[in-house]
Order: C-alpha cells, then sequence, then structure tokens
C-alpha cells in the first residue's frame, strides 16, 4: 500500500510539472488578439479550461497523496531506514589482560582434602 501510493505521489509531481509547463503565459493571449492562436493544438480557447482543469485535477491528487503518506509515515513510529534494517545483536568487547600482570594465565588448583 505504502509503495502503490508513493508511486502515485511520484507520477502524479511529473504529471503536474508537465501540465504547468505546457500553459501559456499571460501574455500568451496579445498574440490571439491578432489571429496568431488559429493553429493551436486545442483550439482558441480550449487550453486554458482543458490544462486549467487537469492541473487542478493533479494538484489535488498530489495534495492528497502527500497527507496520506505523511499520515503513515507518523503512525509507524520509527524512520524508514531502521524498519528495513535487521537488529544488530550488541557483542560484549574482550577485554585485554594487563600489560604487567604476575599472575599467570591458567593456574592448576589443586583439590582440598578432608
Amino acid at each position: 500500500m505504502h509503495t502503490l501510493l508513493t508511486i502515485i505521489h511520484v507520477v502524479a509531481c511529473f504529471i503536474m510539472i508537465l501540465v504547468v509547463l505546457l500553459q501559456a503565459g499571460k501574455g500568451a493571449n496579445m498574440g490571439a488578439a491578432f489571429g496568431g492562436s488559429s493553429q493551436t493544438v486545442f483550439g482558441s480557447s480550449g487550453a486554458g479550461t482543458f490544462l486549467g482543469k487537469m492541473t487542478a485535477t493533479v494538484a489535488i491528487v498530489f495534495m492528497l497523496t502527500s497527507l496520506v503518506l505523511t499520515y503513515s509515515v507518523s503512525r509507524k513510529g520509527s524512520s524508514l531506514l531502521e524498519s528495513s534494517q535487521a537488529p544488530i545483536a550488541r557483542q560484549a568487547m574482550p577485554v585485554a589482560p594487563a600489560p604487567n600482570a604476575a599472575t599467570p594465565a591458567a593456574v592448576p588448583v589443586a583439590p582440598v582434602k578432608k
């Protein structure tokens, strides 16, 4: 579920970038007054309404996926890096003998007789 939402979110990002870049600026309407817009792909007024509606739709999808992904990560309680790694067992550090040790490493102990 989380992976699917992330994929939808990234695709919505790219689509929103493309749709915004396809839109004409505010100064493009001046060229339409002199008859230059008759050769546009969407017609003289179709591009503004189609791209405007598509921008709004993709922006809504982007915001919804952002909210759902944020909520799902906050409910999890840990970061993504911590959950993807296996727990590491802690090992005790070996104690090195003192350099001037007076006692030998292995001293035989005699059994006590009663």
